[in-house]
C-alpha cells in the first residue's frame, strides 16, 4: 500500500493540519537546519501542527560542503529540541542538493557515521534528485541497512520515479502538489514499491 506524505519548510504555510491529514497524508518531513548555524523559522509550528493532527513527523538537514562534525551537531541538537529522535518519528533526512561537494559520497558516509555516533540513531534518509542519483551518488558505498533513499523526480507518477535501487523508499513526485489545508503548492511524496511509512519510522 502506498503511503503519501509532504515535506515542508518556512516557504510553506499550513493553515489546517487536520485537513492535511484528512487528505490521506500520513507523514511529514520538516526542514530543521541548514549548514552549521541556520535553523528553519517554521520548524516548531510545522512539527507541532503535524503531530497534533496525528501525522508522523521527521526533520531534514540541508547539507552544505562545510565541516561535517559541526553540521551533525547542529542537526542533532535541533532534532532533540523538537523531539524528532523520539519513537514514532520519521527517520532524520540528509538533503543533498547543494553545489560544491568535492566528494559527496565521502561526505554522506562521514555524516552517517558521525550522526549515528552522536545520536545512537541508526535510521537515515538520503534525499537527492534524479541527476544526483544517476551521475554523482553511489548509494552502494553508503546505503547500508540503516539508510533509505528519497528521490526527487517531478514526473507526476507517485511511487514510480523511473529509477530503481533496492534501498529506494520515497519518491518526491511533485513540487506543485495541492493539499487541502495548505494554501500554496507543496512537495508531495509517495512510498516506492513494497516500502511503507513503517520502514522509515523509528
Amino acid at each position: 500500500m502506498t503511503d503519501y506524505g509532504i515535506d515542508v519548510s518556512h516557504w510553506n504555510a499550513v493553515d489546517d493540519w487536520n485537513a492535511v491529514r484528512g487528505n490521506n497524508i500520513t507523514y511529514s518531513i520538516a526542514k530543521v537546519t541548514e549548514s552549521t548555524e541556520h535553523v528553519d523559522s517554521a520548524v516548531g509550528s510545522h512539527v507541532n501542527g503535524a503531530r497534533g493532527a496525528g501525522i508522523a513527523t521527521g526533520g531534514y538537514h540541508f547539507a552544505r560542503p562545510v565541516d561535517v562534525a559541526a553540521q551533525v551537531a547542529h542537526f542533532a541538537n535541533n532534532l532533540n529540541q523538537h523531539g524528532l529522535l523520539n519513537a514514532g518519528s520519521i527517520w532524520p533526512a540528509l538533503d543533498m542538493e547543494a553545489e560544491g561537494f568535492g566528494d559527496a559520497n565521502a561526505f554522506i558516509r562521514d555524516f552517517r557515521d558521525q550522526f549515528r555516533a552522536r545520536t545512537n540513531t541508526n535510521g537515515l534518509l538520503v534525499y537527492a534528485n534524479l541527476n544526483w542519483f544517476q551521475n554523482i551518488l553511489r548509494p552502494d558505498e553508503w546505503a547500508d541497512d540503516g539508510v533509505l533513499l528519497w528521490i526527487a523526480r517531478y514526473n507526476g507518477d507517485p511511487g514510480n520515479p523511473g529509477w530503481a535501487h533496492p534501498r529506494l523508499a520515497i519518491h518526491q513526485h511533485s513540487s506543485e502538489g495541492q493539499v487541502p489545508g495548505i494554501p500554496g503548492p507543496i512537495d508531495r511524496n509517495a512510498t516506492v514499491g513494497e516500502y511503507t511509512r513503517g520502514h522509515f519510522t523509528s
